[in-house]
């Protein structure tokens, strides 16, 4: 069985860290209807992205993108942000599954690279307070900040083209590719951090990607 290594002592990996949620949940008598799993980039915000989830009445956990998805119990998955998309891990395997996607920064920007998109660096480095423009109001992920939001994102690297059988639904002036949605599936991403307080409106972007989820 695969395990963790962390400094010089070797922890076995469970199976399914949502399953060991939900079995927690029904020990303590509460009742779990949605539950998120959060495949963590080694990003520095993954664990507001699972605070936000919970915030919305959900069960979320955080996995180890070297996690495959067939050892995880949900019925969502949000890809975090991260440094580096060489270190992406099983993330490619996760956007197989036949469950709601949401990726965020680095996880849209592997969306777009293992989809037939592609992605490239930003003309504009670092984090960044920025006006996003939402181009569908009727989209499902981002229809309802139209016609407009504040956002905290980074553009050190960012989708260039959305794959086939995607939309730009928002752009900035500093990154044309702001957000993606499949037109025909629910695989969706943002480059911005919606889980962040900078940003207006985050939570809705949860609560819209939950309503999918239980669609």
């Amino acid at each position: 069985m695969p395990l963790w290594v962390r400094g010089s002592t070797r922890v076995e990996r469970r199976p399914s860290t949502a399953a060991s949620f939900r079995s927690l949940f029904v020990a303590l008598g509460r009742t779990v209807d949605m539950r998120i799993v959060v495949v963590d980039n080694h990003g520095q915000f993954t664990h507001l992205e699972q605070r936000a989830l919970r915030d919305a009445g959900v069960d979320a956990a955080i996995v180890d993108n070297a996690t495959p998805p067939t050892e995880v119990d949900a019925d969502g998955f949000v890809l975090s942000g991260g440094p580096d998309i060489e270190r992406a891990g099983e993330c490619a395997a996760y956007l197989a599954s036949d469950r709601p996607v949401l990726g965020i920064c680095l996880g849209m920007q592997v969306m777009a690279a293992e989809l037939g998109g592609s992605v490239g660096p930003g003309d504009y480095g670092g984090y960044a307070d920025v006006t996003v423009e939402v181009l569908d109001p009727d989209d499902r992920l981002v229809g309802s900040l139209a016609p407009e939001t504040r956002v905290w994102a980074s553009h050190a690297d960012e989708v260039k083209t959305v794959p086939d059988g995607f939309d730009r639904v928002a752009r900035s002036d500093v990154c044309e590719v702001e957000a993606m949605t499949e037109r025909a599936g629910d695989r969706f991403g943002v480059q911005w951090h919606p889980e962040v307080s900078h940003t207006e409106r985050g939570q809705e972007v949860f609560e819209n990607f939950i309503a999918v989820c239980r669609s």
